[in-house]
Formats: C-alpha cells, structure tokens, sequence
C-alpha cells in the first residue's frame, strides 16, 4: 500500500497540475529535440562550421541556466498561469524566429544576417526557460502538499526524461521527409499546444481550487500596507543569496552533478574507444540509456521513499549515485558498465527530485521562484567546470585512435568516483548544522501563517 498509494494520490491530482505535468511533457520533447538537431540545423542552414556552433549551442544550455538565476522571481511577482504563459509566448517566438533564420536573413557564417537572426531566436528561448522552469516548479509547491510533495516533483523529473527521450522517436521520420526545418516547424506547432493546454486547463479557476500552499495568486497578491521600500528591503532580506545554510547545499552538490555533465562529456568517447563490438557500435544506446530508465525508476523509487526525510534522501542519493562509478574503475566491461548506468541512475531518481522538493520547501513564502532560479546556477558552475577538464583526462586516459588495452581508464573513473564522493560527505558532514536551520525556518513559516 505504501508503494501504490503515493500514485493513487497523483491521478486523484488536481487538473492544475495535470495541466502542468502535461506541458512539461510537451516542452521536455520540443526542447531536446531542437537541442539535439541545433548544431546540424547551424552547420547546414546557417554555413556555421562546428566551432561557432558549438559556440551558440552553449550559450542555449548555459544561457538557460543564467536566465533562470535572473528571471526566476517572475514568477514570484505575476503568479504561475501568467508566467507559464509569457513564457512560452517568448519560447514560441524565439522557436519561429530561429527556424525562420535562414530565409529571414541573407549570407552564411558568423555575423551574417542568418546568423545573427539565429541568436535572436535563441535568445527568445533563453529568456522563455528562465521564467518557465521556476514557475513548472512554483505550480508543484503550490498543487501539492505534504503527501504528494515528493511524488509531484518525480513525476515532473521524470517527464523531463521521457521527453528528452522521445525526439528519438518522433525527430527521425519527419527529417527525413522535411529536414531540419520541417521538424522545427512540428515543433513550433507543439509550443502552440502547450500554450492553449495552459490556456484551457490551467485557468485562474483551476490554479484556485488546486492551490494547497499559498505562493500568492494571479488575482489575489498577499495584502500589505507597508510602503514599497520597505517591502523591496524585506524581499532583498530573503533573498537566498543571503541564505547560507541554502548556499552550502547547493554548492556541496556539484561533484556528484559532475557524473551527469560527464554523460555527455566523457561516456560517449568512453564507450566508443574502449570497447569493441557492440558497445562500440552501438555507443548512442548506452549514453541514452539513462532518461529512459529515470522515466521508469524515479516515480517508483519516489513511492518507496515518499515517507523518508529529504535531507536524508539527498544523503543517501547522492552516495548511491556516486558510487557505481568505482565499478568503471575495475576496467571496461560490459557488466561494469550496464551497472554503472543502472546504479547511478537509481541514485538519481533518489535524490535529484528531492532536491527540487527541498529547495521549495525552505523557500520563504512567495520566494519559491528565485529560490528555484538561484537552485540551478551550481548546475550551470557544473557544466562549466567539468568542461574544462573532461577533455584533458580523455586524452591523457582514454586517447583516440588507441588500442583499449593501452588505455588506462580505470584511473580516470576513479579520480571521477572520488570527485562525485565529495558529494555526501559534504552533506553528511552538515546535516545537524542544515537541520537546525530547516527547522527554524518552518517555525517561522508557520509563524507567518498564523498571523
């Protein structure tokens, strides 16, 4: 019962938050998917070689990540239907305009017109992202409540990995018959739809009836008569920036955020230089291996551990996650590696949404946007970072054109296993000092509900 009751409480889930679910769903397939085909769509529609796209493709992903630390408290300010809604109209007008870029604009290469319209257009989307994710997350905190909690935040985790899986299956069929373009346009046409479900099923009604914790409301902002200085002094007060204990715990996560920078980063060059056969033939199968395994296992392992207390699952997550990647120490093998990606991804499933969760639970109130915003800039540290010297270790431990039994990758995923480490040591190390602070922070939280 304990298993299963944790989903009957999700499909009994108000239409609010299916609204939201479903949307998330949408725009987990539009994003990957346009991500995935950027750098092709750059090299042959724009006449940008793989340099410059490369270029424009990290300033999509970490330009999100920034936009999300600056604009997360829109949410904050205009409540969650509208910011879910000029969200993806700047998405939907960012999407036209960068699949419109090669015939909006004449010439190829950087700096061309084709070019720069194509910077438009991403920006257009950046700017989209920072305000859409907070709010996804806002709309959680305020749909749910201690019960559904942990299990509303898994089941959007675990949509975003389902969407990050799916343009594998939609993309391929539509660029062949279309190109690029084509797929763009399918997929301006699904940023629509996500729109109008916001639109129909996410309506001001809906958000009232389905609001548990109050974030403050389209229509019914928190009533005060204290002059605006003073209010901006009490927001800049709460702002997390300030918030240690919030600081230490974001921070002290970005080891083990490094083995999923290195999915991308080292696993793709690992698989296909030191394994033969069909790891090495088939590497795609085994670095995607993992969205598809968190859409299956994250909304399980949240059921089995709605119960347990957050910091503690983070604790224990992180370890789980981290600790497979000893086994990729043994040497390469095909059993080592299936239960790397395995292991890891149910470390993942055990923590990753809980942070979400926890992040929105410390969040003072109508603060759970920029605290959200604020939550993903390590990430952005993160993939930075790990950037910097992924490439180093590749070459110095797992070289190209080199025979596997010269390589010596046992001591790169060792080094990378004690870097992740780091991770729930911090934490455990911690844990009475972030406690207490989480603990006087619901006393004042409840404290202010009572007044």
């Amino acid at each position: 019962r304990e298993l299963t009751q944790p989903f009957v409480d999700l499909v009994k889930a108000p239409r609010a938050l299916w609204g939201v679910n479903a949307v998330y769903l949408l725009e987990g397939l539009t994003y990957f998917g346009i991500v995935g085909l950027l750098g092709l769509f750059l090299n042959e529609y724009v006449g940008l070689g793989d340099i410059p796209a490369g270029h424009l493709l990290g300033y999509l992903t970490a330009g999100i990540t920034i936009a999300m630390l600056l604009l997360g408290a829109t949410v904050d300010a205009v409540g969650v239907r509208k910011a879910l809604l000029i969200a993806l109209g700047f998405i939907l007008v960012g999407r036209i305009v960068l699949t419109l870029a090669p015939t909006l604009g004449a010439g190829a290469g950087v700096w061309s017109d084709s070019y720069v319209f194509a910077v438009i257009g991403i920006t257009g989307v950046i700017v989209g992202y920072g305000i859409y994710q907070p709010a996804s997350y806002a709309a959680v905190k305020r749909f749910t409540d201690k019960k559904t909690s942990a299990m509303g935040f898994a089941a959007l985790y675990a949509l975003m990995n389902l969407g990050g899986f799916l343009p594998g299956l939609v993309s391929p069929p539509i660029r062949k018959a279309y190109g690029i373009v084509g797929v763009y346009w399918v997929f301006v046409g699904i940023t629509v739809l996500a729109m109008a479900i916001v639109a129909v099923v996410i309506t001001k009604r809906a958000v009232k009836e389905a609001t548990i914790t109050d974030e403050g409301d389209d229509d019914e902002k928190p009533e005060t008569d204290a002059p605006l200085g003073e209010r901006l002094a009490e927001y800049f007060r709460k702002m997390p920036l300030r918030d240690a204990r919030f600081m230490f715990f974001i921070f002290a996560l970005i080891p083990v955020q490094t083995l999923f920078a290195h999915n991308w980063l080292t696993l793709p060059q690992y698989c296909s230089r030191a394994f033969t056969g069909v790891v090495a033939e088939n590497f795609e199968f085994f670095v995607n291996f993992n969205p598809l395994l968190i859409f299956v296992l994250t909304p399980v392992v949240a059921a089995a551990t709605a119960k347990k207390d957050t910091y503690r699952m983070m604790i224990y997550g992180t370890f789980v996650m981290a600790s497979p990647t000893f086994l990729l120490a043994l040497g390469p093998s095909v059993t080592s590696l299936f239960a790397y990606l395995v292991i890891m991804t149910v470390g993942e499933a055990m923590w990753q949404p809980r942070f979400l969760q926890w992040v929105a639970e410390i969040a003072p109130r109508g603060m759970t946007g920029v605290y959200m915003g604020v939550g993903q800039f390590p990430w952005f540290l993160t993939k930075v970072v790990a950037s910097l010297y992924s490439g180093w270790f590749l070459t110095r431990y797992c070289p190209a054109d080199t025979p596997p039994s010269a390589m010596n990758t046992e001591t790169m995923w060792l080094i990378y296993g004690a870097i992740a480490m780091a991770s729930p040591v911090m934490l455990v190390l911690a844990m009475k000092w972030m406690k207490d602070g989480l603990e006087r922070k619901g006393e004042e939280t409840d404290a202010a509900s009572n007044d």
